[in-house]
């Protein structure tokens, strides 16, 4: 197919790489004339494992970009992947996207044939067919149904791991306008190619650019309605983000009870009703994804007369990890004009991404004490310069340990497992990990988190 991709952020740019790997012809558009032209050579303007190496590939072939939105004309389907962030009362800002789809329905209002616009930004429920689908219509002077059709198709990428994450689904969500979902019970084969052409130009086209993924066995796709499918989306994330602080909680109270957090959760994990996915109790969640779009539910859930207790008390229980794992360190201590080393600086391994690091709060709290700061990170330091412009960085885990009176262990990068006679540099071995990623040994104070 010819793809046109909205918006080269992380999703923009992994989707519009994975897509033209898939053998579509795909036009990304960006107003970012640098971000553009990255693109052009082949190179990821994001930090993403596999992603350089997928555009190297396709750059200049399949994948083209471009700053004109002119080009969507010679494409069959134009994906939105711009970004919907929260202001401070957790509300989505729609601005971006609004003027992407202004910019977009005057481009499409040239373009003869039909055209579907699929929605891949995270969005409250209403957003696709209530805002953006009446901005598609007035810049095209074009009905939809009556040439350009809308749909949602939410995106489950995480960073760190997008590439595979998004060439191994484990499941696709296509949202159309239609009234109810078809009655069809799980364990009935799929659609042939007939029942998929039958069903309207929106679901034949998403079936058709998915159809590299869907002839894999085994990837379930959803058929459902606009809001189910932006509820979807949401749901999701809040579960995680849920689950996440539940295991922290309990492990809040297992480390005051002397238990092993980890030990408990592996019991618990074997429970199918439960799982042992994200129950690495630790500093807590953060990045763009988890804090945005829990925060958009609660004030989604506020603006219609509902209080999302449950979902407060997540939020409330992750923002207090990290002052928990300072307090561990104030027990061996006294951080005033002492070197402190921050290992991690990224929201999670694999990424340069800081929005919502839980390293933010942690390096706060150290410049609150009157700690000397030195901090270390693979490949997020640029990023957190931006934050914190006067601390120091160093180039490597050993150089942040040299001379520290105690370090923190805030992102779980795979190195700093291997840590060890860098630790014998401090000038006082303490070490409160807030990943489970250094291992005890002699010689070192060792506090866990949540065990």
């Amino acid at each position: 197919m010819n793809v046109s991709v909205v918006g080269s952020g992380y999703v923009g740019t992994t989707i519009a790489a994975c897509f033209a790997d898939l053998g579509h012809d795909v036009r990304a558009i960006d107003i970012d004339k640098d971000v553009v032209a990255a693109l052009n050579r082949g190179e990821a303007p994001i930090h993403e494992p596999g992603l350089g190496d997928v555009l190297e590939a396709q750059a200049g072939d399949r994948l083209q970009a471009t700053t004109d939105y002119e080009a969507v004309r010679g494409t069959d389907l134009t994906v939105l992947a711009l970004p919907t962030p929260t202001d401070a009362e957790g509300r989505i800002d729609l601005s971006v996207m609004e003027a992407g789809a202004e910019r977009l329905g005057e481009a499409l209002a040239a373009k003869e044939g039909e055209h579907l616009v699929v929605v891949k930004s995270t969005v409250i429920p209403g957003t696709t067919g209530e805002a953006i689908g009446p901005i598609l219509e007035a810049r095209s002077e074009t009905d939809l149904g009556e040439g350009i059709e809308i749909a949602i198709n939410p995106e489950f990428l995480r960073e760190g791991t997008a590439v595979p994450d998004f060439l191994e689904p484990g499941k696709i969500v296509f949202g159309t306008r239609r009234e109810s979902r078809d009655e069809r019970t799980t364990d009935e084969a799929g659609p042939t190619h007939e029942e998929r052409s039958s069903r309207g130009l929106a679901l034949d086209r998403l079936y058709e650019v998915y159809e590299p993924l869907l002839s894999n066995e085994g990837v379930p796709v959803v058929e459902t309605g606009l809001r189910e499918a932006e509820m979807i989306k949401y749901a999701n994330n809040a579960f995680l983000a849920a689950k996440v602080s539940l295991i922290n909680e309990l492990g809040n109270i297992c480390k005051v009870y002397g238990v092993d957090a980890y030990e408990v959760a592996e019991a618990i994990g074997l429970d199918d009703r439960i799982g042992a996915k994200f129950l690495r109790s630790g500093v807590g969640w953060g990045g763009s994804c988890f804090p945005k779009d829990v925060a958009a539910l609660i004030a989604a859930a506020r603006d219609r007369g509902y209080e999302p207790e449950l979902l407060d008390a997540a939020v409330g229980v992750n923002d207090r990890q990290p002052e928990r794992l300072l307090e561990l360190l104030d027990e061996h201590v006294e951080c005033e004009n002492e070197r402190i080393a921050v290992l991690g600086l990224a929201f999670k391994p694999g990424t340069d991404d800081v929005r919502n690091s839980r390293a933010i709060p942690v390096i706060e709290g150290l410049q609150a004490r009157g700690a000397v700061v030195v901090a270390y990170d693979p490949v997020a330091t640029d990023s957190m310069c931006e934050h914190f412009p006067d601390i120091e960085y160093v180039d490597s885990a050993a150089a942040a340990l040299e001379g520290a009176s105690g370090t923190v262990v805030v992102t779980d990068w795979d190195e700093f497992e291997a840590l060890d006679t860098e630790f014998d540099a401090m000038s006082e071995p303490v070490v409160v990990d807030g990943r489970r990623v250094v291992s005890r040994r002699e010689g070192l104070v060792y506090e866990g988190l949540t065990w």
